[in-house]
């Protein structure tokens, strides 16, 4: 089994509208939206949930107010502040390190697991789906996704399917590193603009720091030619493939407006075109990928 991971230095640039057209076009696959910050790829796939589970990560603690004697202990030994005066613990604030939880000598602290949110396994109408929601203020997004991946990759394992389409977060940050590790390759979203390129190269040096094959993509490249010129250069001078250039087209807004891919909505944009020819380049050299290392 493959997995492609659809990634981008920023928010914004696109990767999720291009993942979901993708999943029009691919065969034999599984979906799985390792975005868990801010999940989006269902609104245009409508899942349709058939597991539902809790995520649960981390510690927070509790103090009991009748057991509690007000010694002060737990105030001195918090590291970040956690506890007020009123002996009550900031959830926001506590960082689940334990060691109120481990001196208080009356016991009056409990330390439970935190729920931080839910994950899913769905189906789509282009195939199951991988998928979860991270609760508001929660952390531990980059252990949400390598769980999600890993349902992931069970499901294709499971029907026999080859190809694992995973959307994944934007930036360089933990929940990207997750999505990453052990993928066949990446395909950078890159816009055409200053920011974009910088973007693309921090994106571009991570997934060299994991030896994982990258590729790149330019969305709206008419609104910028000459960066997205840069873009290309750049790549090419790391020895990244580029795939293609995606016009600006307003059918993409138009079809996320209608819940549906790009080539649901229409299917012979200029757009449509530029996202078939890539997804072509794509699934080839993700083919001579699987032939070499075959032999």
């Amino acid at each position: 089994m493959q997995e492609l991971v659809v990634i981008s230095g920023k928010g914004g640039t696109g990767k999720t509208t291009l993942l979901a057209a993708f999943a029009s076009l691919a065969h034999n696959k599984v979906l799985c939206d390792a975005d868990v910050d801010a999940a989006d790829l269902h609104l245009i796939l409508d899942p349709k949930i058939r597991q539902r589970h809790d995520f649960q990560s981390g510690h927070t603690a509790e103090i009991n107010p009748e057991a509690c004697t007000r010694c002060g202990l737990c105030r001195e030994l918090c590291r970040f502040d956690a506890i007020g005066e009123n002996f009550q613990v900031d959830p926001i604030s506590c960082e689940g390190c334990g060691v109120c939880y481990y001196f208080c000598p009356e016991n009056a602290i409990a330390f439970p697991l935190n729920t931080c949110g839910e994950w899913y396994v769905s189906d789509t109408r282009f195939g199951p789906m991988a998928h979860a929601r991270l609760g508001i203020a929660e952390e531990n997004s980059g252990k949400l996704v390598t769980l999600i991946r890993q349902q992931g990759k069970e499901r294709a394992q499971r029907d026999g399917l080859d190809l694992l389409l995973t959307d994944g977060p934007p930036g360089v940050g933990c929940p990207v590193i997750a999505s990453l590790g052990g993928a066949t390759a990446v395909l950078i979203v890159a816009e055409p603009s200053v920011s974009g390129l910088h973007d693309m190269e921090r994106v571009a040096q991570l997934a060299a720091g994991f030896n994982i094959p990258a590729m790149v993509c330019i969305n709206k490249f008419d609104i910028n030619p000459e960066q997205g010129k840069a873009i290309e250069a750049y790549a090419e001078k790391k020895n990244i493939a580029v795939m293609g250039r995606i016009p600006f087209d307003p059918m993409f807004t138009k079809a996320m407006v209608m819940g549906k891919t790009l080539f649901e909505y229409n299917g012979r944009s200029e757009g449509s075109d530029a996202v078939r020819s890539i997804w072509e380049k794509v699934a080839q050299r993700l083919d001579d990928m699987e032939r070499k290392n075959s032999q």
